[in-house]
């Protein structure tokens, strides 16, 4: 029997990261709490902490190319230390702004970034590293609670030597982890990772 149609695939939102550890995820949660507590709104601090490095829709069939690649990258990676010091404003085209915490040494991200982009054979594009603290917030919350939060330095540091690879169905919902993809250098490495501070 010979049937001849088109079936339309899932795609999937996949987003690849930077996961901060134990530490300065709890220390951003701590702020979370603060702007939960300030604004009353719990709905502003829900995603999860992370350095967004690189979304796009595909469906799954694709799914273990795109980690073939990305893992070529990582292969040739270096691990390096990522250093905070600050909380700021990000507003956005809609006119809603969010809360992050700066990325204080951004060169090792953005050459992380443009080297994904390279392998997908995209265009270059401005990247600004940065971890959301808070997001979807109008002028009114903003001016409530950043004056608070600008006042105290967030000076904070972490190892980078893996990318985490997220997917959720485009349609919405929560992002599921599907793989930490390893810097290729990570098993010869001795001592701390701050060694390799770039």
């Amino acid at each position: 029997m010979n049937t001849n149609y088109e079936v339309s695939e899932a795609l999937f939102d996949y987003l690849l990261v930077v996961n901060p550890d134990v530490v300065v995820s709890k220390d951003v949660n701590r702020i979370r709490q603060f702007i939960a507590t300030s604004l009353k709104d719990a709905a502003a601090i829900t995603a999860p902490v992370y350095i967004p490095l690189f979304r796009s829709e595909f469906p799954q069939r694709f799914e273990d190319d795109f980690i073939d690649m990305v893992e070529a990258i990582a292969k040739r990676q270096s691990g390096f230390a990522i250093y905070t010091s600050r909380l700021e404003a990000l507003k956005h085209a809609d006119g809603r702004q969010s809360i992050c915490v700066n990325v204080a040494n951004p060169k090792p991200l953005m050459e992380l970034h443009k080297s994904i982009m390279q392998c997908f054979d995209l265009k270059p594009q401005h990247f600004k590293p940065y971890m959301t603290v808070a997001r979807g917030l109008d002028d009114a919350a903003i001016a409530k609670v950043l004056p608070a939060l600008t006042q105290r330095l967030f000076v904070r540091s972490f190892n980078c030597h893996c990318l985490t690879l997220m997917r959720r169905p485009v349609t919405g919902g929560k992002y599921e982890r599907v793989r930490d993809i390893v810097f290729g250098d990570i098993e010869h490495m001795t001592g701390s990772l701050f060694n390799y501070a770039a």
